[in-house]
């Protein structure tokens, strides 16, 4: 069944180096298991006045009890980094789902959604109306010179072929003085031992100065390089599942059976304010995330 979930209304920003703003609520039935080694519900039964649109490995979609860690995973990046859109024109590159650009809506001026798959177009027009949502390659941006003055992209980069074309075009769009704010998952510990991904979706992962090495040779400059790690509770959640919260879950996806309904329970509870943000240990965090400025005009 389609579940809607919705965002605390206050955050515990202990442990983090960002702000905390925003409130949003989203939902969205999905199905199947994605190939992003994501645990998802079996089958979901939309409701007659929902869109809805099916995981395919490539996105996380938020009202999936099962999905629910890597959806709150995700969405904590754009509740820690939604106050520097505020009055903004932004723009996501790869808005997927479009709850990410939904949330972003509530505090900027205008939000440009671009993706390059129909049905993700098509599903965020009809969902999410105040997105001006267009279809577009990501290495060759619909947008004119300096027209934005936020690009976000989050979990994206890792399926890009050509990433430093894509970085390019992130800086070519953006106003003097614009930040990029990207978030990817973190090679070190997402394909850990491995030079190419697990995730068959994925060109390319990287950890926290390859990351950094392609910002910078961009025309970046890296303001901040942080990461998503698990707060308190999570790990009492991964020393109570055998050692990896997030191993229990894709062993129970990959096994074709019903989970367990304290595994559900404790998956279904996770919120944003179970991670946290925070810039020691990079190499040891889950996800990178990193706000990096096109240098304004000197003189």
């Amino acid at each position: 069944m389609p579940v809607m979930w919705t965002t605390p209304t206050s955050s515990d920003t202990e442990g983090t180096n960002l702000p905390t703003v925003s409130d949003s609520s989203v939902s969205t039935p999905a199905m199947s298991v994605d190939a992003d080694n994501h645990p998802t519900a079996a089958e979901a039964t939309p409701q007659p006045s929902e869109a809805t649109l099916p995981l395919t490995g490539e996105r996380t979609v938020p009202g999936v009890p099962e999905e629910n860690y890597w959806f709150r995973r995700h969405e904590v990046v754009y509740r820690q980094l939604l106050e520097r859109c505020a009055g903004r024109v932004v723009l996501e590159a790869g808005s997927g789902e479009g709850y990410g650009a939904n949330m972003i809506a509530d505090v900027a001026d205008k939000v440009i959604g671009l993706d390059y798959d129909t049905s993700a177009v098509e599903h965020v027009r009809a969902r999410y109306p105040r997105i001006d949502m267009r279809q577009g390659n990501l290495a060759d941006l619909p947008l004119s010179d300096a027209s934005v003055g936020i690009v976000v992209n989050f979990q994206v980069i890792e399926h890009l072929w050509d990433q430093a074309q894509f970085l390019a075009e992130c800086y070519r769009v953006l106003t003097p003085g614009g930040e990029l704010l990207i978030s990817t998952p973190n090679r070190i510990t997402f394909s850990p031992g491995r030079d190419t991904p697990l995730n068959p979706f994925h060109t390319r992962e990287l950890n926290a100065a390859e990351m950094t090495e392609l910002l910078e040779e961009a025309g970046f400059v890296v303001d901040l390089m942080t990461g998503v790690h698990h707060g308190p509770r999570l790990r009492e959640l991964d020393a109570k599942h055998g050692g990896s919260f997030i191993d229990a879950q894709i062993d129970r996806a990959l096994a074709g059976e019903p989970w367990p309904a304290d595994l559900v329970a404790d998956v279904e509870a996770i919120t944003v304010d179970d991670f946290v943000l925070t810039e020691p240990d990079i190499d040891a965090s889950l996800d990178l995330v990193a706000i990096a400025r096109k240098p304004a005009v000197s003189g």
